[in-house]
Formats: structure tokens, C-alpha cells, sequence
């Protein structure tokens, strides 16, 4: 017995001894006290129903092996603009899990050789998601022109390709400069002084000529039509929709006389 407490005394002592240094040093190093580890999960994100599986990618299984699924519109802008960022935020990722879905069930039907319902959606989720950044985009354009008096975007430079035609090249900063990059004169060799790219211009533009012209034609007939139908056309209304179009050319023509100025 005189054994036992001479051991509990002794493990007392060191227990003492033992929470003695460790408040010592706790006490040097200045540490916070201590909190909880606990991390919270990436489920309490979630604007929708839990499930935290595979059937994430699934329509829920009542609108399986159905012709036809009752579904909403898309968002429009004026919507997005009264809701906050952190809402639009969350309205994103649930956008992003939508379109995720619908994609894996359109890909099943195909696979299972099935009819998939709806197909529409998946361009009301995309319509949406283009109103969003649009939003998003307009917001920090706003912010930007009020804090430097810009836009914000990323310049933008006319550049010309490989095959001689132009388009717009958003600039952004690069570790290498273009000269010293032999990857990218590997990949981005231009052939505009040869025969067959000059030769592919020459018809290109061409091509483009002629759609313009035809285009403008169109748009002249059409007016053309309507003078001839109703012969007290309001004609600025006219000039403001079709701007391409001479009016004061052509309505002093023939072509343009009804049926009604002929009759005596």
C-alpha cells in the first residue's frame, strides 16, 4: 500500500513539474489560446440540396425517362443588376453545378440512346451565365472609371495572323519578351508574303466586298418596298433603322411610286 502511494505521489509530482513548463513556455512564445481545429466543409457552401456524391452530375430522379421537364426562364440583366456580389457569387456556382448536370445528361441520353428532354436548357444556363459576366463586367468597369478613370479592361492592339488577316489581340504581360521567345516564333510563323496566302487575300476580300453590297442592296429594296406600300412613311423613322440607305436618292423614283399616285 505504502508502495502505491509513494508511485501516485510521484506521478503527481511530475504531472505538476510537466504542466508547470509547458505554461512557461507558452507564456515566452506569447501564444493565442488555443481554438477550435475544426474546418467546416465545403459542403456548407451549397445553395442547393446536399447529396455530396456522384449524383451531383444528376437531374434529380424524378425527371428521369421523362419527354418533358417544366423549367424557368433564363436570368436577365436587369435582374442581376439589383442583387449584390455575393449573391451573384453564389448564383455563379450554382449556374456552373446546372450546366455541369445537364451536360452529364445529355452525354447519358446519348449513351443510352434516349431522348433528352428539354435540350433548351443548357442555352438558358449559358444565356444566363453570359448576363452574369456581363454584369460583373459592368460593375468593375464603374468602379475602375471611378477610382483611375478607365476602363479596367485589357488594352486591346490590332494585330495581323499568320494567313494576313487582322483581328483584336488583348495585350497581357509576359516573362519572355516576344523577340527572345523561340517557342512562340515556332508557333506563330507568318506566311502573309507568300503567293497562296496574297492570292487567298485578294479572293477574301472580295468575298467580303460583295456580302457588304449585297447586304446594302437588300436593305435599299426593302425600303424600296415599304415607300411603295405606304406612301405617308414617316422617313426619319427610316433613316434611323436603315442608315445605309440614301432616301432622298430613291424616293423621287419610279420604283418607289404605288399604285395609288397613278390613279387620276
Amino acid at each position: 500500500m505504502a508502495g502505491l502511494i509513494s508511485i501516485s505521489k510521484t506521478l503527481n509530482s511530475m504531472f505538476k513539474s510537466f504542466s508547470s513548463l509547458s505554461v512557461m513556455n507558452i507564456s515566452k512564445t506569447k501564444c493565442v489560446p488555443r481554438t477550435s481545429s475544426v474546418v467546416c466543409p465545403c459542403s456548407c457552401f451549397h445553395a442547393t440540396s446536399v447529396k455530396q456524391d456522384l449524383m451531383e452530375f444528376f437531374d434529380d430522379k424524378n425527371n428521369w425517362a421523362k419527354n418533358e421537364v417544366k423549367v424557368g426562364r433564363s436570368w436577365k440583366k436587369d435582374e442581376l443588376r439589383i442583387k449584390s456580389n455575393s449573391d451573384l457569387h453564389k448564383l455563379w456556382f450554382v449556374l456552373l453545378k446546372e450546366k455541369n448536370m445537364l451536360l452529364t445528361m445529355e452525354h447519358e441520353s446519348k449513351e443510352q440512346i434516349q431522348l433528352f428532354p428539354n435540350p433548351e436548357r443548357i442555352d438558358k444556363v449559358e444565356e444566363s451565365m453570359k448576363n452574369l459576366e456581363d454584369v460583373v463586367r459592368e460593375r468593375n468597369e464603374a468602379y475602375f472609371k471611378l477610382e483611375t478613370g478607365q476602363t479596367g479592361e485589357r488594352p486591346v492592339c490590332v494585330r495581323t495572323g499568320s494567313l494576313g488577316l487582322r483581328y483584336n489581340h488583348r495585350m497581357a504581360e509576359h516573362i519572355i519578351p516576344q523577340f527572345m521567345n523561340k517557342e512562340w516564333q515556332q508557333r506563330h510563323k507568318s506566311y502573309a508574303h507568300t503567293r497562296d496566302v496574297k492570292n487567298f487575300i485578294t479572293l477574301y476580300r472580295e468575298k467580303k466586298f460583295l456580302e457588304k453590297r449585297k447586304a446594302r442592296n437588300r436593305e435599299r429594296n426593302h425600303v424600296i418596298g415599304l415607300m411603295k406600300r405606304f406612301p405617308n412613311l414617316d422617313f426619319e423613322a427610316v433613316k434611323e433603322q436603315f442608315p445605309s440607305v440614301d432616301i432622298e436618292k430613291i424616293r423621287y423614283q419610279k420604283k418607289t411610286r404605288g399604285h395609288r399616285e397613278n390613279i387620276c
